[in-house]
């Protein structure tokens, strides 16, 4: 087994890095005077807030930075290789073997019509000369290396037909297909539910240790950071603010950002109790519901149960989280309560009412009640609309109140997420993050809804801003007395969110109970490996996921 020596020459060394973008005659600054070493077998994460300038740097090293980027260096080396003086087709050449990157976006990193093993299959074939069917086949070893199910038979299929989770698996996959001296994980872990990020950090753990891989880590989950990296870069607005042993960063910072940015991380808090007067008002009942959705050719169809009887109860006030891998029907429950997913069997009932059925394809008018904040907030936004269109939307729609109404709505319900009324004359292109979500939102807002269903809302935020967030949605939820079904894979946040649990697997509800009950006393065996999957708190921690750092 290697590991890492501190005398060794890194595997990757930059000095010196300095990156700009070309706007209306002038050069923005994003990036100033960048140094980094990574040595074989290290991992070094580079943390900080979106926006700091952390994946500007990783494109602008494997130099697949944006056209209007200018970049200029002292020096960026891997290994004996001076990257400055290579051409593009010598670099080509470099990428994907000697050194390969983990986007971060899996949908889009992903081609839509080319079949996984196809994708995989070109990564090899470009750098190696290798037959068909030994190409295949590392296709498949490959697939059940990241933790992909039945890999001989998923190998033929589409991105489309993978769960956000599994997609990113996809990525590491190709990533790693020619063992490269020099990894760049770009948030490979942020879709990840913790078991899944375990296995990912085990598999990088195993491969930089086993290969002397260097890894560099982008991310802003401190977590993540806590349990795996052997030193930290800590970035913000462009510039390196802190850098170090990890320990030395984690128990001693010298900054203080460093520190604000380490105290952001959620930690367990006392469970959110509701009061006993409203335990019994059922604002959304829903009773057996199942999904099954067929894939494959049309000669080898195959079912797949994404939702197989769940019920589940959500009172007037309540917050109930929904946790579970990628692929164990979370978001398609999420779908099936909203309205934009049918159901096969089952009820779900509002305040009493059946809204299972549409009628010609419409929800039903009660169903208004019931409003959903997506994932992305970046998607879920249309860019050519104005926010104050896309928050006034549902209003428009209907017709329901004069425009400037729908104008005084939109510029209270801006305010009461925290933005300023005058954001409702700009695109959202022109906010961060977490400023979309609030928009998204704030949308959700307009119809006066009992109930949010949030499908993972913080998972593409950094830690600074989830947990200002999870702050909004319970200070919505105390002033408007909304029902929240949070649907998250980070445990963390919904410790701290929850009033109730309700655990899924496979499609099914194995365990549901009080926050208290669920963390504390789990009883199905899938619940307790959900929890010992949870990235450490501490340094002192450290080795929990991936076996004692060597």
């Amino acid at each position: 087994m290697q590991t890492n020596d501190d005398t060794a020459p890194a595997a990757l060394r930059v000095r010196g890095l300095t990156i700009g973008f070309r706007s209306e005659g002038t050069i923005v600054p994003a990036v100033e005077g960048i140094d980094l070493d990574v040595r074989p077998g290290e991992l070094v994460a580079l943390l900080g807030e979106s926006g700091s300038g952390k994946t500007v740097t990783a494109r602008a090293i494997m130099g697949i930075q944006d056209s209007a980027a200018v970049v200029s260096a002292d020096e960026v080396r891997l290994g004996d290789t001076d990257l400055l003086s290579l051409d593009d087709e010598q670099f080509r050449r470099i990428r994907g073997d000697r050194m390969s990157m983990v986007l971060q976006d899996a949908l889009s990193a992903l081609n839509p019509v080319l079949t996984i093993g196809d994708q995989l299959g070109e990564v090899i074939r470009v750098h190696r000369k290798m037959p068909r069917k030994r190409v295949r086949a590392r296709c498949i070893e490959l697939l059940e290396l990241v933790g992909i199910a039945s890999p001989e038979t998923r190998v033929d299929d589409y991105p489309h037909q993978f769960s956000g989770g599994m997609r990113q698996r996809i990525l590491i996959a190709m990533a790693i297909a020619l063992e490269p001296d020099v990894l760049i994980a770009d948030e490979p872990t942020t879709a990840l539910d913790v078991t899944v990020q375990a296995q990912i950090l085990r598999l990088l753990h195993d491969l930089r240790r086993r290969l002397g891989m260097a890894v560099l880590l982008i991310t802003h989950d401190i977590g993540v950071v806590t349990e795996v990296a052997d030193r930290v870069v800590v970035m913000r607005h462009g510039a390196v603010v802190e850098a170090g042993d990890a320990d030395r960063v984690f128990t001693a910072p010298e900054m203080p950002y460093t520190r604000e940015l380490l105290a952001s991380a959620p930690h367990p808090a006392p469970a959110r109790v509701l009061d006993p007067i409203e335990k019994e008002d059922r604002v959304l009942e829903v009773v057996g519901v199942r999904r099954t959705f067929r894939t494959g050719p049309a000669f080898a169809r195959r079912s797949v149960h994404a939702v197989d009887g769940v019920d589940l109860v959500l009172r007037h006030g309540e917050t109930l989280g929904i946790v579970g891998e990628s692929g164990s029907g979370k978001s398609t429950l999420a779908r099936m309560i909203v309205g934009l997913e049918s159901i096969d069997e089952g009820t779900v009932r509002y305040r009493g009412t059946d809204i299972t059925r549409r009628t010609r394809g419409r929800r039903p008018p009660s169903q208004a009640g019931i409003q959903m904040v997506f994932q992305d907030p970046y998607a879920s936004l249309d860019p050519r609309m104005r926010v104050r269109e896309v928050i006034a939307e549902p209003l428009a729609v209907t017709r329901t109140g004069s425009a400037g109404d729908r104008r005084d709505r939109v510029a209270e319900l801006l305010e009461l997420v925290g933005m300023r009324a005058d954001a409702m004359y700009r695109f959202p292109h022109q906010f961060s993050g977490g400023q979309r979500q609030r928009i998204g939102i704030a949308r959700s807002l307009m119809r006066d809804p009992d109930v949010l269903v949030c499908d993972e809302p913080v998972s593409a935020l950094d830690v600074t801003i989830q947990a200002q967030v999870v702050d909004l949605l319970v200070e919505l939820q105390d002033r408007l007395g909304v029902s929240i079904l949070f649907i998250s894979h980070d445990l963390s946040v919904v410790r701290n969110l929850a009033h109730r649990v309700l655990v899924m697997y496979h499609g099914e509800c194995v365990e549901t109970g009080d926050v208290e009950q669920i963390f504390d006393r789990p009883q199905h065996d899938y619940t307790r490996r959900l929890l010992d999957s949870i990235p450490p708190l501490t340094r002192a921690e450290r080795g929990r996921l991936v076996g004692a750092a060597a």
